[in-house]
């Protein structure tokens, strides 16, 4: 109960009755001494409801008789040198944030909303100027201390001064956090029409303030930190293998966001030089799954594996409704080279992908078009009124046919580029560039077009081989350089590249991870998401339109009118999405009938099944 709540009882009975029925209006919920309604509850969610009231015993897509044990052993490509996956320096292990707690778990089936978990209460005003999390009193770190109010003071101030630089950008909104006592935590926002801020300060992985007072939080470690998740650090062999463990009692055992998931009593990562030889160890039983994204690996790199065919080895594929984002190789606009859309067009036109799809990819790709691809958020027809609405302001500094016309990406009828070749030279003359000895060079200052794809792994070669022969017939140079993951990272997080393959992950309710993929501060920002360097004023301010949506129609509407500036901005070459997952296991899983609509929840929803366990374990000899 809230201080003014509890004044406001007290006072009650000294007012006559009648008088009551005059401020009956504003008695809704807790208020505070200006009558303000104060939302306070076991969950919140990005337009005021939720799906699970406060009595829920487990999410739907869960089985809370999930039985708990075996082990569960995934691959990973590269190396890595740190257990802490939240700064700049160094490459995370994998699975490194499986050992703490957040605020608040998403649930995996609505847009947005978030119930408490190391909170037990969310409390915000109407305004949302502020939210306060009410911690559990049981919870604990793993070295059995409390959880504190402190703690996430201390993980708040941490992640702003020495994080990633997402954090920075991520809570730029957020005035100022305190303690108000040793189990209430209260953030102050700046800016109180940002719907989504109450909700993902709820995401925050607490740190122990305790553990870290005499470590260096911002140096790569390999020494197992403490945490309060459902896993702990077991064994780590640098660069090669870790394994987690599953605490047994943890205190959020039995909560009802916890139940039924993280049910394998053991997580172990092997390292793999590169994707063929992580393909044979599957092959081989050195580890237990997989999941697909290569469509020519999931059509012929199994075919005649013989576990396969006796049915120990099962290829899965399961359709899902998530937001599949933008996938593309991307151009860094930071580069003079690429800073005039003409020219990233032009670049686009090289890419055959109906070829591509029915040669090399096996016809299971769609074309993405949109940074929305998926969703009710992407622009794929005329701008509504609403739309129309929101753009018009800026009708003066938007894109070429932003306004008036639906964007497509270059096609072909898949038997060659001639006539998409010629419209790439009309664009590339009129943005200044000519042909000069065979060599496409700038009108100006005679500098030749030259690209370096930066690749982290192989695969997209044999993607990119024909678009550097269409390349060529444009007069432009280029090559393709794989490099090892660290190289990859370190260069990718200081923007060092002419153009990379990489995509964005898009959630159902956008928000303040928007200002890291596309804004002018994360452009200047090493280590955003903002691969393509955007620094568009008007971009700014749709990202903050899209941030403060009232509701879910301004927010399609505002996403939508965001998609058409980016799209018609020709940062990439849009390349393919899914709209199915892939996975290949062995046969000793056992998995609830209900899948989530955002994640497969392998991790989090699956179980080892003993039976078939046991029967694979006897049929393998």
């Amino acid at each position: 109960m809230s201080i003014a709540f509890a004044q406001t009882l007290t006072l009650l009975h000294r007012i006559p009755y009648l008088a009551l029925l005059t401020l009956a209006p504003i008695l809704v919920g807790q208020v505070s001494s200006h009558a303000e309604e104060i939302h306070r509850g076991h969950a919140h969610g990005i337009h005021g409801t939720v799906k699970y009231d406060a009595d829920f015993e487990h999410f739907d897509y869960v089985n809370p008789v999930a039985p708990k044990g075996g082990e569960l052993r995934l691959a990973a490509v590269g190396t890595f040198d740190s257990l802490n996956p939240f700064i700049l320096k160094g490459v995370a292990a994998r699975g490194s944030f499986l050992i703490y707690s957040r605020l608040s778990t998403q649930s995996l089936d609505e847009p947005l909303s978030q119930y408490g978990q190391l909170a037990h209460t969310i409390e915000y005003p109407e305004d949302r100027s502020w939210v306060s999390f009410h911690l559990c009193k049981e919870a604990r770190w793993h070295d059995g201390e409390p959880i504190t109010a402190d703690d996430v003071v201390f993980t708040f101030e941490t992640l702003i001064r020495e994080g990633t630089p997402f954090y920075r950008t991520f809570y730029a909104d957020v005035d100022r956090v305190e303690a108000l006592s040793q189990h209430v935590v209260r953030f102050t926002l700046s800016a109180t029409d940002n719907r989504e801020l109450p909700l993902i300060l709820g995401q925050i992985r607490v740190l122990p303030e305790h553990y870290w007072a005499e470590r260096s939080f911002d140096r790569t470690t390999l020494e197992p930190p403490v945490g309060s998740g459902p896993y702990r650090i077991e064994s780590v062999d640098p660069g090669r293998s870790l394994t987690y463990r599953r605490v047994e009692g943890n205190w959020d055992e039995d909560l009802p966001v916890r139940v039924g998931q993280y049910n394998f009593d053991r997580i172990r990562y092997d390292y793999y030089r590169d994707e063929t030889v992580a393909v044979e160890a599957l092959k081989a039983g050195e580890y237990d799954l997989r999941s697909v994204g290569s469509a020519r690996e999931w059509a012929t790199a199994y075919r005649t594996t013989p576990a396969l065919l006796e049915g120990h080895l099962v290829q899965l594929r399961l359709p899902h409704r998530r937001i599949k984002g933008m996938h593309g190789v991307v151009f860094n606009t930071r580069r003079h080279k690429f800073s005039d859309p003409r020219v990233r067009e032009a670049l686009a036109y090289a890419f055959d992908f109906e070829w591509t799809n029915a040669t090399q990819l096996h016809g299971v790709y769609r074309r993405s078009s949109s940074y929305f691809s998926n969703s009710e958020m992407a622009a794929t027809a005329a701008p509504s009124a609403l739309e129309l609405q929101i753009m018009e302001p800026f009708r003066d500094r938007l894109p070429a046919n932003a306004l008036s016309t639906v964007y497509r990406p270059p096609s072909t009828d898949g038997h060659g580029l001639r006539s998409n070749l010629r419209s790439a030279r009309r664009l590339l003359a009129a943005a200044g560039w000519e042909i000069s000895d065979g060599v496409l060079v700038d009108r100006d200052g005679g500098e030749p077009m030259t690209i370096e794809f930066l690749l982290s792994r192989p695969s997209y070669e044999r993607v990119l081989g024909p678009v550097q022969q269409n390349l060529r017939r444009l007069g432009i140079r280029s090559r393709i350089r794989t490099v090892d993951t660290s190289q990859y990272w370190n260069r990718l997080q200081q923007f060092d590249y002419d153009a990379v393959v990489r995509s964005w992950r898009q959630y159902d309710s956008p928000g303040n991870e928007q200002r890291n993929y596309w804004t002018s501060h994360a452009a200047n920002s090493p280590g955003s998401r903002n691969y393509a360097g955007i620094a568009d004023p008007v971009v700014d301010q749709l990202v903050e339109l899209l941030i403060a949506a009232p509701d879910r129609e301004r927010q399609v509407a505002t996403a939508r009118a965001l998609d058409r500036v980016l799209q018609w901005g020709h940062y990439l070459i849009p390349l393919w999405h899914s709209v199915d997952d892939r996975v290949i296991a062995w046969d000793k899983f056992g998995r609830p009938d209900t899948t989530p609509g955002k994640d497969l929840g392998i991790i989090r929803t699956w179980w080892v099944d003993a039976d078939k366990a046991a029967q694979l374990k006897a049929e393998s000899r």
